[in-house]
């Protein structure tokens, strides 16, 4: 296998890139002066060094534990469960989210062959016995059918041990019209209506 062969596979392996962009990537690369390629093998190198799983919640970081865990400004007794590392970067986006997190490293999905074992589930249920610190968990796992199905998992482990469980809340969409907005979404929203004022 030739250099360039291999270097496609590696963008190829990547998620939501197919063989076409892992060529187009390969051949961007290629026409980029050598110092370029060397600073992003170089970035490569460091991030596999420096970055890990947190020990407590399993975001990724360079210190353990990671910042989130470590501020004194975050609310322990509230967790938010999030599938993966990548999800808290989007709720913290939204500057509404001040307490802890937990990185599940997934979801369940038997057709994949993903089941309890497989996430870090014993370590959240650690997290919520511990000295009942933890008030709430909050389930923030994606809309699917897999992610739905992780949530009811938690909620039946977590509720016998006296943690309010919650679920994000789901609905419209700001700037989105009824008339393009499927049914199931349009339920949720129903569902989920609250008094204005």
């Amino acid at each position: 296998m030739s250099a360039i062969d291999g270097l496609v596979g590696e963008f190829a392996r990547l998620p939501g890139i197919g063989r076409k962009t892992a060529l187009r990537l390969t051949y961007h690369l290629l026409r980029r002066p050598h110092d370029e390629m060397r600073r992003l093998a170089r970035a490569l190198d460091e991030v596999a060094a420096r970055v890990h799983a947190c020990s407590t919640c399993g975001n990724l970081t360079e210190a353990d534990p990671c910042e989130l865990c470590q501020s004194d400004r975050r609310d322990a007794s509230i967790v938010c469960v999030v599938e993966e590392a990548s999800d808290i970067a989007a709720i913290e986006r939204t500057g509404a989210f001040l307490g802890r997190y937990h990185v599940l490293g997934g979801r369940l999905s038997p057709l994949e062959g993903v089941g309890p074992d497989d996430l870090r589930v014993t370590p959240l249920l650690a997290r919520v016995r511990d000295g009942g610190a933890v008030r709430e968990v909050i389930v923030a796992t994606n809309p699917s059918v897999e992610g739905e199905a992780t949530a009811l998992y938690l909620q039946r482990l977590i509720r016998p041990l006296g943690v309010r469980v919650t679920r994000l809340a789901r609905g419209m969409p700001v700037g989105g019209d009824l008339e393009y907005t499927d049914g199931v979404t349009i339920a949720e929203a129903l569902a989920g209506r609250r008094e204005i004022g």
